[in-house]
């Protein structure tokens, strides 16, 4: 890792760090000097990603971690302080189950929405503890929370309690001087979107309601989370940066799957 750079000695911990959206976010961080530690669950991804960083001359410490296991957050949040204090703090890991609404199951829709919002929360609460003379904390959001997706009523209710928590946690910490904001990508490819990539139809439905007709990169997310990471940023606070080819200047196209008889 290099020992120089605007973020050079400072610790950064990106939880999801070990593929994707995370990946690209630790890659630009280590590259600017900062200490990362990327936590994840799969401990060969997380080893395949410290492999991958370093053919690049780039230092990265890896730490298993369940998201959903509040314990676990709170001891990669100490792994990635190193006895010390934390600086970064970015959470990637969500998602949801294309379905009509009427059709969850209650738990199911429970524990959709607590898949997307409890890591939040957890490392907020274990990353923020740990920040000292300011910091600043990202999470990774979705254009799903400002507008309508049909056909995914649990990602969208829990990115928008995503952003919710975002807005008042940045109410509250900003006293201590830590900022605290959201990044709201549009479709952007990575391992859990490849079968909206490779289904052309769904892909060219995507396309037409975004003004750049492309779909998003890894590292465009990446580079979105750098800024509000870094010293660029230092004003910035209770924000949500959609970084989406202006998708959301129309319209989500219909997700739903054959209601069920």
């Amino acid at each position: 890792m290099a020992d120089t750079g605007v973020l050079a000695g400072t610790r950064a911990i990106v939880v999801g760090g070990s593929s994707g959206i995370g990946l690209a976010t630790a890659r630009l961080l280590a590259a600017d000097g900062c200490r990362v530690t990327i936590a994840g669950r799969d401990e060969a991804r997380l080893t395949g990603a410290v492999v991958g960083l370093a053919a690049e001359g780039l230092e990265v410490h890896p730490v298993r971690c369940d998201t959903l296991v509040a314990s676990d957050v709170a001891r990669a949040v100490e792994v990635a302080c190193e006895g010390d204090r934390l600086d970064i703090a970015v959470t990637v890991p969500g998602g949801g189950t294309p379905m009509n609404v009427l059709d969850y199951e209650p738990e199911q829709f429970s524990a959709e929405v607590d898949k997307n919002v409890f890591p939040v929360f957890t490392l907020l609460k274990y990353g923020c503890e740990r920040m000292s003379d300011g910091g600043s904390f990202v999470a990774v959001s979705s254009t799903a929370a400002v507008f309508s997706t049909r056909g995914l009523a649990s990602y969208r209710a829990g990115k928008a309690a995503v952003d919710a928590l975002v807005d008042v946690a940045a109410d509250e910490l900003g006293e201590k001087g830590i900022r605290v904001n959201s990044v709201r990508p549009g479709l952007t490819r990575t391992e859990s979107t490849t079968g909206i990539f490779a289904n052309h139809a769904l892909f060219a439905r995507f396309l037409e309601q975004q003004a750049i007709p492309r779909g998003g990169e890894a590292v465009d997310i990446g580079a979105a989370i750098r800024f509000l990471a870094g010293p660029e940023s230092s004003w910035i606070t209770g924000q949500h940066l959609t970084v989406d080819g202006g998708h959301t200047l129309r319209a989500f196209p219909d997700m739903r799957p054959p209601a069920r008889s």
